[in-house]
Formats: C-alpha cells, structure tokens, sequence
C-alpha cells in the first residue's frame, strides 16, 4: 500500500556491510562502498543489518552509519535503516532516531530469541508502526528469529497503516506464489534470499534486498532490471554468470565472506566483529575461484592464490 511520501522502493537493494578498521568504523571505506553501489545502479541501500553487522555496532556508531550513508547518497537512491531488536521499546527508539537522520525506510525484524508467538508479533508491529514516521518493511527471517509469519498473521498486519512491504528470507517461492491477491497488491515484497531472488521476482515480487550484490552491483541490478521488464532471457543470462559466486556466498548474507570477496574485488579490509571470525579457508577459495570471471588477469591471480 503505497501513500503519498512513501518510497518507491524495488529492484536491487543491497545490504552494505560495515567496514571496521582497528576496531573502528573505516568511515572513508564506507563512503568509497556506498559511492560504488550508487555509481553501479543499485536501486537503495539498506545499513545495519544482518550482513552490516548491526547487532555489534554501538549506538554511537549505528547513528553515524545511518547519517554517513544518507550523506553519502545525497538523495540519489533511498536508504533504509535496520532497526529490529526484541524489544518494542529500543525497536522504536531506533526507527524514530533513524527517521531524525533522514532514513526512507526502516527494516524491522520480527523478534527473535524471545518467540513472543503470532499475537506478540502483531502487537509489536502495530506499536513499531504507530510510534514511528517511517513506512516498516518486516524483515521474515524464521531461521534467524525462530519465528514464522502465518498467513493468517500476514493478514492481521496488513491492516497496519504503516508496514509498507516484507523481507522473505525463506526462498519459498511457492508460499510467496500462494498468497492471495489481496496480501500481494497490500505489500510490497522483497527477497532477502540471494539463490531464488531472480525466481521471486519473476513470481511477482518486487526486488531484493540482498548481500550478494555488495560484491558485484551492476550485475545484479541489470538482472533484477532484465526480470522485471519482462526480458527473462537476459535475466537468466545474468543469473547463470551470477550463480556460482551467489553458492559462494551462501544465502544468508554472511558478512565474512562477502567482506573476503570485496577484499579480492576492492581491496576491502576483512574485519569482523566477534562473535564473527574470518572465513575458513575452504569457503575463502571458493568464494576467489567464483570470482575469477569478473576481475583483471592479475586480480585474478591474486584471488587464486589466497
């Protein structure tokens, strides 16, 4: 459901990673980050999140990510802000603070840990929704948050003013195709699963908010592009090239390997936040020998050898 002020959010949103330096935001390699992907076409970007590492990142630090980025972006393409927790009271403290900073949207988990069941995650989103300005896509992540959304819940939630749209981080594409019109023209929905996101749109939906394309922007935009224009040769085209670095990657937007790919493809800084440790040295060959086909000779060689 779409009113005035409400962002016209789809295609390709990528869900930055932090780069951290000496325990530090790296902010010049954050700025350098959201700069590439604007210049690469992404449709918006979503800060700290899963992948962003949001949980680790102070509230000192999680304000100036939200302001650097927006700074950053100048307008040019939306950016929405994470601000989930299992507390409706920090939930809505930081939507409201992410709102002052000029956020176009905020991603907001449903609870974790606390499995407050399907009446508990509808009273959480209709207070998250009431005290907050801005439009809440729900991010549905059930292996993360031990919760599902039932259909019936969809329901109850669409008759919430302010929810805008739905994460599905699931890869059911037949549950997502199952839905009743109602629910589907109600929201707005987005992938959060990387493997089946070309598939999600094509089903209907209306873009991803993805990891896998801090990594490689352009290719991913240019294939959510290709789907939702209709051009499903061009779109499988991308996806097949796509295909063995988004296996490398893993579908849940482990920011250890996305930050060992962007160290091969932009010289990144691989630092992580604990609990988070590097990438085994399996998954880090994988991830260099799927990457072969979109660098330089040397660059290359480079990801081969680490």
């Amino acid at each position: 459901m779409e009113t005035a002020g409400t962002p016209r959010l789809g295609g390709a949103i990528t869900a930055l990673v932090t780069p951290f330096r000496h325990d530090g935001l790296d902010r010049p390699a954050l700025r350098a980050l959201a700069e590439w992907q604007i210049l690469s076409s992404v449709d918006g970007l979503t800060v700290c999140s899963t992948t962003g590492e949001g949980s680790t990142l102070s509230p000192q630090e999680r304000a100036e990510v939200i302001d650097l980025v927006i700074r950053s972006a100048a307008g040019r393409v939306p950016v929405i802000a994470a601000t989930g927790t299992n507390s409706t009271d920090s939930t809505i403290a930081l939507t409201r603070e992410a709102e002052a900073l000029g956020a176009a949207a905020a991603l907001v988990t449903v609870p974790y840990y606390s499995k407050p069941g399907q009446t508990g995650i509808v009273h959480h989103f209709e207070q998250v929704a009431a005290a907050g300005g801005l439009p809440v896509i729900i991010d549905h992540a059930p292996a993360q948050t031990a919760s599902d959304l039932s259909t019936e819940t969809l329901g109850r939630l669409a008759a919430i003013p302010g929810i805008f749209g739905i994460r599905d981080t699931t890869g059911d594409i037949a549950r997502f195709v199952g839905l009743s019109a109602i629910l589907r023209q109600r929201f707005r929905f987005f992938s959060g699963h990387d493997p089946s996101a070309l598939v999600f749109t094509i089903a209907g939906g209306d873009g991803m908010i993805s990891s896998g394309a801090n990594v490689v922007p352009r290719l991913f935009t240019s294939m959510q592009q290709a789907a939702r224009a209709g051009n499903l040769s061009a779109a499988h085209s991308l996806w097949d090239r796509l295909l063995p670095l988004i296996v490398a990657l893993g579908p849940e937007g482990d920011p250890a390997r996305i930050k060992h790919a962007l160290r091969l493809m932009r010289g990144l800084e691989v630092e992580l936040r604990l609990p988070l440790v590097a990438a085994e040295p399996e998954l880090c060959s994988a991830i260099g020998e799927a990457l072969v086909p979109f660098l330089d000779e040397s660059s290359a060689r480079k990801a081969l050898s680490l």
